[in-house]
């Protein structure tokens, strides 16, 4: 087992507010639904500490995720913990590579979650059809499947796909975001599957009433109007944190 947080006197005061922040984030996603088995990835840098990133430990459930068990590897993949547990490469490969190669790119999350992997499984992908997709009309990549992304060789066509973007849907496979902070990163996903779920929802009733390109652009223009101050994400990740707290304070240890 992990050593408890609070018994390690020599870690930084910034990684144990990371350690504590990715794993609310990895409870607040298995509280939404978006867990896949013991697979998929967050991962978010620590402060202070160039190329050190942590991740979740291979073989345990989103739920069981502690502050004090993710695992602190660099961008070659080495344990910098003495954390007793695996990392996926399939996890390990994808997100060392952006964190290597995008400064901007401090929190990475990619699911496997049934909107998502719909969307991104259907010609034309993501569609400008309600509210949430036409916040990310023209600001998503999109890359083609190549297999379980385990290959080195593979990360310069996802680098090329990308481009300035930091939304990507990975085509028959899942969601892709990036944020600079780990609460960007969670609105981002959240209004990602959301936006999947209502395109899917939609699809089953009839052809999709298309948003104009001039709406669009005056849609994404007043986006900031309607977030709460703290910076993007903040407010919205605070409060799911707050709802998993009410349950389960466990991944706190």
């Amino acid at each position: 087992m992990a050593t408890a947080l609070h018994t390690r006197p020599n870690m930084t005061e910034a990684e144990q507010e990371a350690r504590q922040q990715l794993a609310a984030c990895y409870r607040v996603f298995d509280m939404l639904g978006w867990s896949e088995m013991i697979y998929n990835h967050i991962t978010l840098k620590i402060p202070g500490e160039d190329g050190a990133f942590l991740i979740n430990p291979f073989g345990l459930h989103f739920s069981e995720v502690k502050a004090s068990n993710l695992v602190k590897i660099d961008i070659d993949g080495n344990k910098l913990d003495d954390s007793p547990y695996p990392v996926n490469r399939a996890g390990f490969v994808q997100h060392a590579l952006f964190h290597r190669h995008l400064p901007d790119a401090h929190c990475i999350m990619h699911t496997h979650t049934t909107a998502g992997m719909a969307v991104s499984s259907v010609e034309g992908g993501l569609r400008p059809t309600n509210f949430y997709a036409c916040n990310f009309h023209g600001q998503i990549a999109y890359h083609d499947f190549e297999g379980v992304t385990v290959r080195d060789e593979e990360g310069a066509r996802l680098l090329e796909h990308l481009g300035d973007k930091r939304v990507m849907l990975l085509k028959n496979h899942g969601i892709l975001v990036m944020g600079r902070t780990l609460p960007e990163a969670f609105i981002k996903h959240w209004s990602l599957q959301r936006a999947c779920e209502i395109q899917v929802a939609t699809a089953s009733m009839g052809t999709p009433l298309v948003v104009p390109d001039e709406v669009v652009t005056v849609h994404q223009r007043d986006l900031h109007m309607a977030q709460v101050p703290g910076g993007p994400g903040a407010a919205d990740f605070a409060a799911m944190v707050r709802l998993v707290d009410r349950t389960d304070r466990s991944w706190r240890d």
